[in-house]
């Protein structure tokens, strides 16, 4: 496979990967961790509740912060491949923001878990289990970002794949 055709590839993959990666954070944070931290409600009579305490699960804000990712993921794949990265180096990128999402999906569903907290007098974190799916994303995007760039110290170069 030509050098080109790895960025293209490298690039597409990172770019899905933290779309992925965003979505499943947004549902967990809109979706998931309401029903599990209400058992027995919809999330409609969630929402309602949430509304009558003046709290709310912040949607705007965890599509903004959410979306930073996957904007930056754009970005890097568009630099990728119009400076003519190597693909080793476009692969730790994304890695990196990767890693970085645990950061992101904490700061977003903030809002959200001190609502939940607040309308029904409950703990603020994680009471859906798919949050740890996003936990160990991010290690393992963590783990291999450092074993990569200790493959390339070791070689000298990032253009090896």
């Amino acid at each position: 496979m030509t050098t080109r055709r790895s960025r293209i590839l490298v690039s597409l993959i990172g770019v899905l990967a933290v779309t992925l990666y965003a979505a499943l954070a947004a549902v967990q944070i809109l979706v998931l961790n309401p029903l599990a931290a209400a058992p027995g409600l919809t999330l409609d009579d969630i929402r309602a509740d949430m509304h009558g305490a003046n709290e709310s699960l912040g949607a705007e804000v965890v599509f903004f912060v959410l979306g930073i990712g996957v904007a930056l993921a754009v970005a890097v794949a568009i630099t990728v491949i119009v400076r003519s990265a190597p693909p080793r180096l476009a692969a730790m990128l994304f890695l990196s923001i990767l890693t970085t999402g645990v950061i992101a999906y904490f700061i977003a569903s903030f809002t959200a878990g001190m609502g939940l907290a607040d309308t029904y007098g409950i703990g603020g974190g994680d009471h859906s289990p798919w949050s740890r799916l996003l936990y160990v994303t991010s290690l393992a995007s963590l783990v291999a970002v450092v074993t990569l760039a200790v493959q390339s110290a070791r070689g000298g170069r990032l253009s090896r794949a």
